[in-house]
């Protein structure tokens, strides 16, 4: 028998109260890539898992958590903050581990949700 393990995210749904708005931010302000939208759901690719954007009838509020990982958490911070993100903290060494340095900085989408920024700064 072979050992069993989830180890890929294949796509991330978060709820929010206005798609029009929530595909703006996400594409415009973000830059993700659009894929596709149906009534009430809208798709991004964000480097192979696929992010869902799901208006909800009865707002069910707080989503997951959405890490994203940066190579430079700095200077993608700095881009944000030129496109009006506003953020609850600036990037910050969240753990000293053995062969890195992990970095997050965390901000809200328009409808409250969590987002942060994560960045693996290795020794060089």
């Amino acid at each position: 028998m072979t050992e069993f393990g989830l180890a890929q995210i294949g796509q991330i749904a978060v709820n929010v109260e206005n798609l029009d708005v929530a595909v703006a931010f996400y594409r415009d302000t973000l830059g993700m890539k659009f894929l596709f939208q149906f009534p009430r759901l809208a798709f991004f690719d964000c480097a192979g898992v696929r992010l869902l954007l799901d208006q909800v009838d009865e707002w069910q509020h707080p989503s997951s958590i959405l890490y994203y990982k940066v190579a430079d958490i700095q200077a993608t911070h700095q881009v944000l903050l030129e496109r009006g993100v506003i953020f609850t903290d600036a990037p910050h060494l969240v753990a000293k581990m053995p062969d890195h340095d992990l970095w997050m900085a965390f901000f809200n989408d328009p409808a409250g949700n969590i987002l942060a920024l994560m960045s693996e700064i290795r020794d060089a």
